[in-house]
């Protein structure tokens, strides 16, 4: 027995090496060694603090955020591997020196159940910018952009809490801001009574009138996370509020005011249930000061426009896309004048073919009618006789002369014209068949 496991120890031996020699061969033809390569685009950098202390922050560049790890290793092991089982980190507190720029922070790769010296980072250094941390305090504006609450009601204010804001964050992306918003438009739709929206989201607007981007925004840090309440309060809706104007000072001599018109007559307002109430008791009418329009000395119309919306008593407003402009009229005649409006319907068209057709774009005209005598009260719009006529009847749209008829012992002041448009008759096809 000892003697047949002494025979031929050599031949033996090289057969246990040959058995190793396959096994390897057949182990690395199976499964060799691999490297391969991953793209890791967030590095995180660590230890921001170190330089917090002195006042600064790090900023980056997008396309400086991006490195590729490479990793060796088993086949079967790195082809299981995906990005999301790297992780790649930058210390500040790593990097040879804070005085440069750019300021050059080594990147470590770890990745579970890989050794260190299997994984390769490309490039070996993340290149970042040190700049001064400051922090400014921006008024926060709410906006709810085409939004509108319920039918009768309209938004009195949006207010949101805080109404500012602190912003830290690197000195020249902070010097960018131009504006912080919060837009709370899909809440507002809608609603039929006063509401608050909590965590409303911060928008932040540069300079250039642009919103900060997702990459921007990481370097900023804000009160409360950046996040609001905004209330809005709703106020009711009244109609056909009339305006009352009037004028200080007088004419020249030998002229009178006739009346005082304005254009818009009436508008509508919102406002508190108070303001409401004391509106009604005025007969929904506004008074306006008389100081806004002066006529001392004039001798013709006197037009001038308001912002009514700066004239409305506290707790009202306009409502939404009603225009603020008001123009107030002071129209000043002769003395034994007055103005007339004489319907459209009543003009006598002379001369129209047959084939055309004419409107006119006004339901009245104007007439300034003076009397001889001084004396209007025996004057009647139905003694008036007003024609129109034309040499050449085309179509269009035209300003003609009306030729205005009055009675004896009245003159017009101004000579009167219409708007009108020409049109040919439309022929309807009857649509008969044999």
């Amino acid at each position: 027995m000892k003697k047949n496991l002494t025979k031929n120890i050599p031949l033996k031996i090289m057969s246990v090496i040959v058995g190793i020699l396959v096994w390897l061969i057949v182990v690395n033809v199976d499964d060799p060694i691999i490297t391969k390569g991953f793209v890791i685009s967030d590095v995180q950098i660590i230890n921001e603090a170190y330089v917090d202390q002195l006042g600064q922050m790090v900023m980056q560049d997008d396309s400086e955020n991006t490195v590729r790890v490479y990793i060796t290793g088993e086949r079967k092991t790195v082809n299981r591997l995906t990005s999301s089982d790297i992780k790649a980190v930058a210390d500040l507190q790593q990097a040879q020196s804070t005085d440069t720029d750019p300021v050059m922070i080594p990147i470590t790769a770890t990745c579970a159940g890989v050794l260190p010296e299997n994984i390769r980072v490309s490039p070996q250094n993340l290149s970042v910018h040190l700049e001064k941390k400051v922090t400014k305090e921006f008024a926060i504006n709410v906006s709810c952009g085409d939004s509108k609450p319920a039918q009768g009601l309209e938004i009195a204010s949006l207010t949101a809490n805080p109404e500012k804001v602190r912003v830290t964050g690197p000195e020249s992306l902070v010097g960018k801001i131009d504006s912080v918003s919060v837009d709370v438009s899909s809440k507002i739709d809608g609603i039929d009574q006063d509401t608050t929206i909590t965590g409303a989201e911060l928008t932040i607007t540069d300079k250039n009138q642009d919103t900060l981007s997702s990459n921007s925004m990481s370097y900023l840090k804000f009160d409360n996370n950046g996040k609001v309440n905004v209330t809005a309060k709703l106020w009711k809706v009244r109609s056909d509020i009339r305006i009352s104007a009037g004028y200080t000072g007088e004419p020249a001599e030998g002229y009178v005011v006739d009346s005082v018109t304005t254009v818009p007559e009436t508008f509508s307002v919102a406002g508190s249930e108070e303001a409401l109430n004391s509106l009604k008791l005025q007969g929904n009418t506004i008074y306006l000061d008389n100081e806004n329009v002066d006529i001392s000395g004039k001798s013709n119309d006197v037009e001038k426009k308001v912002n009514l919306a700066e004239l409305l008593p506290d707790g009202l407003k306009l409502t939404t896309g009603s225009s603020t402009d008001l123009w107030i009229t002071v129209n000043i005649l002769p003395e034994g004048s007055k103005i007339y409006n004489f319907p459209t319907e009543d003009i006598k068209v002379k001369g129209l073919p047959d084939n055309l057709q004419l409107a006119f774009e006004v339901a009245d005209v104007e007439l300034k009618v003076q009397a001889e005598d001084g004396d209007l009260s025996g004057f009647n719009l139905k003694s008036i006789s007003a024609t129109l006529s034309m040499d050449d009847w085309e179509e269009g749209s035209y300003e003609v002369p009306i030729k205005i008829s009055l009675p004896d012992g009245y003159k017009l002041l101004e000579d009167v014209t219409a708007e009108i448009k020409i049109s040919k008759v439309s022929n309807v096809d009857s649509g008969n068949s044999q």
